[in-house]
């Protein structure tokens, strides 16, 4: 089906949410119809931020929005869903757009597929009607369900659009790029070597893949890494956690800008703990990169000055891999609570793999390692 006349058929003038692969179609027509963070158009910092925004411009205009988002993103949800838009709260009516990762019978990452098998129950559970899109799915089909989704909305209640892979499509392209020179494997190859013997605490996404490569092309052990594969936003806190647990090692953290605005109370938390033991690092490409490149407000937001006003003791910002090495070499040895902020271009490399040991076995080994640490 062409984005172009889902849109139409919806007939909405607002859209907020969080870029998904599946969406991406979406996300590109949105970005060169509307740009974004405008009156038509947020790329919002987690799916919950987005809801209530689709609220406020309910409130303020009477129309309704759409909040597109992967069906990760429905835990984010529930609680505006619950308790702001439902009918027995303000019954405010939104339609959701949602790309449907770890569909049953569809190989995914490990992180989609649980999420992928609960994705029609939970909003089941919401109460919200809703219509799954797949590549047979004609317009016709779309339009009438529309027009019962039309009653429902009129009642304030929900509705959403479930959309299978390779379901919707775009003929334009939008190149997302910056103006960053710094490639992010070649950071993580030197946060890497900095770290020396230290747990590593990586994002969701492309760092965490490429953390996982370097450690094989180095000959190393997986050990030393956890990778979170899936919980978008919440790496820093897991690291904190182990940070406090074992105060005689190192926790250094990889993350990405658009992980770190999806939870940023989490930075907050690390500042007012004061915790020595932590180098926070967080790459930004002002790019939710691996869902396709759409930006983030990373790029406008002074996210240092933000660390900085949390608490954290050290705090810098890189655009050079000599800086970069300098920085490294100086906060592995000092005992202070670090934020680096490493700005990077966008871009991966296409023959890029994936882990080849299971979150289970990666779990595991990190465990045992941090079990032979004070």
């Amino acid at each position: 089906m062409k984005v172009e006349k889902l849109v139409e058929i919806m007939g909405a003038d607002f859209y907020a949410g969080v870029p998904d692969s599946q969406l991406k179609p979406l996300c590109n027509y949105l970005i060169n119809t509307y740009s974004i963070n405008n009156k038509n158009h947020i790329i919002a910092a987690n799916e919950g931020n987005a809801t209530a925004l689709a609220a406020g411009y309910h409130l303020a205009t009477g129309k309704v929005g759409v909040v597109y988002m992967q069906n990760s993103g429905e835990g984010n949800v529930i609680n505006p869903l619950a308790s702001l838009l439902n009918e027995k709260v303000y019954g405010i009516p939104t339609i959701f757009v949602i790309g449907w990762r770890g569909e049953p019978g569809v190989h995914d990452e490990p992180q989609h597929i649980f999420q992928g098998e609960v994705t029609l129950k939970l909003l089941e559970d919401m109460g919200v009607k809703y219509f799954v899109i797949d590549k047979e799915t004609d317009d016709k089909e779309v339009a009438n369900v529309m027009e019962k989704f039309r009653e429902s909305l009129s009642k304030g209640k929900c509705v959403a659009f479930v959309v299978k892979k390779g379901a919707l499509s775009y003929d334009d392209n939008v190149n997302y790029k910056n103006d960053n020179k710094l490639i992010r494997e070649e950071i993580i190859k030197h946060i890497v070597d900095a770290s020396d013997d230290n747990p590593i605490i990586s994002t969701t996404g492309k760092a965490s893949r490429e953390l996982f490569e370097i450690r094989e092309a180095n000959n190393q052990p997986h050990k030393y890494d956890f990778l979170t594969v899936g919980s978008m936003g919440h790496t820093s806190s897991i690291a904190m956690s182990i940070a406090v647990n074992k105060p005689n090692k190192k926790v250094w953290i990889v993350d990405g800008d658009g992980a770190m605005l999806m939870h940023m109370g989490s930075l907050a938390l690390l500042g007012a703990s004061k915790q020595k033991n932590i180098i926070h690092i967080v790459i930004n490409n002002s790019a939710h990169e691996t869902v396709g490149g759409m930006p983030t407000v990373a790029g406008n937001v002074d996210i240092t000055g933000i660390a900085k006003a949390c608490g954290y003791e050290m705090v810098m910002s890189i655009d050079s891999y000599e800086d970069l090495d300098d920085a490294l070499n100086k906060v592995k040895n000092e005992d202070k609570l670090t934020f680096i902020e490493v700005k990077c271009g966008i871009g991966a490399r296409e023959n890029l793999g994936r882990p080849t040991t299971t979150a289970m076995e990666n779990k595991e080994m990190f465990m045992d390692y941090l079990k032979t640490i004070d």
